[in-house]
């Protein structure tokens, strides 16, 4: 059996990672290939375009990088024409794979998206491609798998991966001693994003941020590098920060690191989810481009950029998007979880609902099952 996956960001990586080794284990020698990164690597995923090379998001910024996703679309059309896989899957990244999933079709290979186009937050009328291309959805919200059923795709809602994978394998007292956590100080995690964009549009506001909150409390900082970026990176804007800053850069253990954390400054996307599903009370920044942010805000059909809030329809997760991005306003949010842990504990039981709203476990061996049954043509 030849299974082809296409991820291109760091968390699809992740979560085609979890997928293909459930994969392995069912069928030891299926032979899994496809774009994706060091998880699925090794998770016995023959790589055959690493994704270091992507991680752009926003309309200005696509743009100018056609010539290298028409490249890497022709790539992996040889890919398939010489490798025929049984079936391809596509994980997120919904601009990209939405071109990857027509190729298969017209190469007649079936296509499973995991982790689809959310079309409940854009116009509906973005689905008809999915149910032209896709032979299978596997939906991981329920009202996701509601609105492409009512598309007309094949849907099986499989259940959301992070209610499978989002705990912690240490005890608090491990994890402190694993990361050099200290007690007398309030510990906060920075979470600028897994692409290149991301990172200069927010990390100088967070290091700004960590700045203003060190003047009034004792802080020490966690800042774990996605897969997707690289030390040299970091260190180009740690080297510009603060003297006083007590920031320690990380690389792996990110649930154990929330675990022993008392904030979260996080990048809008799947680290927000993360960290509400380990009750880590978190401030949900984001910037896009004035041209993308425009469009969003014309297109776009939710009330919130964050995904707890979006499953809870009110804000758990205090939102600051682009002009809001101040350090001030940053700061603002996060400082009376710092000095009242009352405020902090109020916040961490709404961040509770977040967990039963997804559902019980059993995604990730869902979505297998479901990729080796439209494989082998059932």
């Amino acid at each position: 059996m030849k299974i082809m996956m296409s991820a291109g960001e760091a968390s699809g990586d992740m979560h085609a990672a979890a997928v293909a080794a459930e994969i392995k284990r069912e069928y030891p020698d299926a032979d899994i290939f496809g774009m994706g990164g060091d998880n699925m690597r090794n998770a016995g995923v023959r790589i055959i375009y690493d994704i270091g090379n992507l991680g752009i998001i926003g309309v200005v910024e696509v743009i100018r990088h056609l010539s290298l996703f028409f490249k890497l679309r022709t790539f992996l059309r040889h890919a398939m024409m010489e490798e025929k896989p049984d079936v391809v899957v596509c994980v997120d990244y919904p601009g990209f794979n939405m071109k990857i999933a027509h190729v298969a079709k017209e190469l007649g290979i079936p296509v499973v998206y995991y982790i689809a186009p959310t079309i409940w937050a854009w116009h509906k009328g973005r689905a008809k491609n999915i149910v032209r291309d896709v032979e299978h959805v596997a939906s991981i919200f329920p009202f996701e798998a509601e609105a492409y059923r009512e598309a007309g795709a094949r849907v099986t809602f499989v259940g959301h991966p992070l209610a499978d994978t989002v705990k912690a394998s240490m005890s608090y007292e491990e994890a402190m001693m694993f990361f050099g956590g200290d007690r007398v100080k309030k510990r906060i995690l920075l979470m600028p994003g897994s692409r290149k964009n991301e990172v200069e549009k927010l990390l100088p506001a967070m290091l700004k941020t960590a700045d203003i909150l060190t003047e009034k409390c004792e802080c020490q900082f966690f800042l774990p590098r996605a897969g997707t970026i690289s030390s040299e990176f970091i260190q180009g804007f740690l080297k510009n920060a603060s003297p006083r800053l007590d920031i320690i850069v990380t690389a792996d253990r990110i649930y154990d690191l929330m675990r022993i954390c008392t904030a979260c400054i996080a990048s809008s996307g799947t680290a927000t989810l993360e960290t509400a599903l380990m009750g880590l009370p978190t401030v949900l920044v984001y910037r896009l481009s004035a041209i993308t942010w425009f469009l969003a805000k014309h297109l776009v059909r939710v009330e919130y950029a964050g995904l707890p809030n979006i499953l809870l329809h009110k804000e758990v997760t205090p939102e600051l998007l682009q002009d809001k991005v101040t350090a001030g306003n940053i700061a603002e949010v996060v400082l009376p979880w710092l000095t009242n842990e009352v405020k902090r504990q109020e916040n961490i039981r709404e961040l509770k609902s977040v967990r039963a709203v997804l559902g019980e476990g059993g995604a990730v061996r869902r979505t297998a099952e479901l990729i080796l049954r439209t494989a082998e043509g059932k």
